[in-house]
C-alpha cells in the first residue's frame, strides 16, 4: 500500500503543477484512478487514501466489483465502448457514463426514473472501432442527448490518437467543446487525459482525468 500511496501522491502533485501552469484551480480537476483487471482489494486500499472516483471500462467487471463495494463512498465511472444490450446494467452502478457515442446507446440509456451524468465520446482519428462520435455528427448526437430523459450531458470525453502529439488533439477537443456549449451552456466538462497525458490534456482544459497504471501501477493480468 505504501507503493500505492507514493504513486498516487506523485500523480497529485503532478496534476497540481500542470492546473497552475495553466492559470488553473487543482481543485478544478477530477482524477478517475481506472482499475480495470486490478482486485477488489487494492480498490479498498484507494478509498482509504481518498479516491472517490473509480473508473472501469469492461461492464463484468464493474459490474461485480460495485456489487462487493457497495457498502464503500465509490463513484463509478464507465469508460469503455459500451454495448446498447448492457446499457441498463450499467446505469444501475454507475455515476457517469463517458463513452456516449451513437444514438441507439442514447435511446437505450433513456429513463424516466433516474438520471446519470454523461459524456459524449469524439473520435479523433478516421477509424470507427475506435469508438466515438465524427466531429461532423456531434451537435446532432448532443441535440438527441439533451432530448433524452435520464441523462444529465457534462460534456466531451475524448482519447488522444497514437502516433501523434497528444496536445493539438486535445486543443481539437477543447474547440468541439465550445461549440457544443452553444447548444448545452452546463455541458462544458471535459474527460480526457490518461497516465501519458495527462499534463497536455490538463493545460487543455480538461476536468476529468482517466489514471490507471501510473497510480495502480502495472495490471496484473494485461498480459
Amino acid at each position: 500500500m505504501s507503493d500505492l500511496a507514493e504513486r498516487l501522491a506523485s500523480v497529485q502533485g503532478s496534476i497540481a503543477d500542470a492546473a497552475r501552469d495553466a492559470g488553473r484551480n487543482p481543485h478544478e480537476v477530477t482524477t478517475i484512478v481506472v482499475t480495470k483487471f486490478q482486485p477488489v482489494s487494492l480498490i479498498r486500499d484507494l478509498v482509504e487514501l481518498g479516491v472517490r472516483d473509480i473508473g472501469e471500462n469492461r461492464h463484468q467487471e464493474a459490474q461485480q466489483k460495485a456489487a462487493e463495494l457497495a457498502d464503500d463512498d465509490v463513484r463509478w465511472h464507465f469508460v469503455g465502448q459500451l454495448q446498447g444490450k448492457k446499457a441498463r446494467q450499467v446505469r444501475a452502478y454507475a455515476s457517469a457514463i463517458h463513452s456516449v457515442d451513437r444514438t441507439s446507446l442514447v435511446d437505450a440509456l433513456r429513463s424516466d426514473e433516474a438520471s446519470v451524468d454523461c459524456f459524449v465520446q469524439v473520435n479523433l482519428t478516421d477509424d470507427p472501432k475506435r469508438g466515438g462520435v465524427q466531429p461532423d455528427d456531434l451537435d446532432a448526437l448532443v441535440e438527441h442527448v439533451l432530448a433524452t430523459p435520464g441523462l444529465r450531458l457534462r460534456g466531451l470525453m475524448a482519447v488522444a490518437p497514437l502516433g501523434e502529439p497528444p496536445r493539438p488533439a486535445f486543443a481539437r477537443v477543447r474547440l468541439l467543446s465550445e461549440r457544443v456549449q452553444r447548444i448545452a451552456p452546463e455541458a462544458g466538462s471535459l474527460s480526457m487525459g490518461m497516465s501519458h497525458d495527462f499534463r497536455d490534456a490538463i493545460l487543455e482544459g480538461a476536468t476529468h482525468l482517466r489514471i490507471g497504471t501510473a497510480i495502480t501501477g502495472n495490471r496484473p493480468d494485461a498480459g
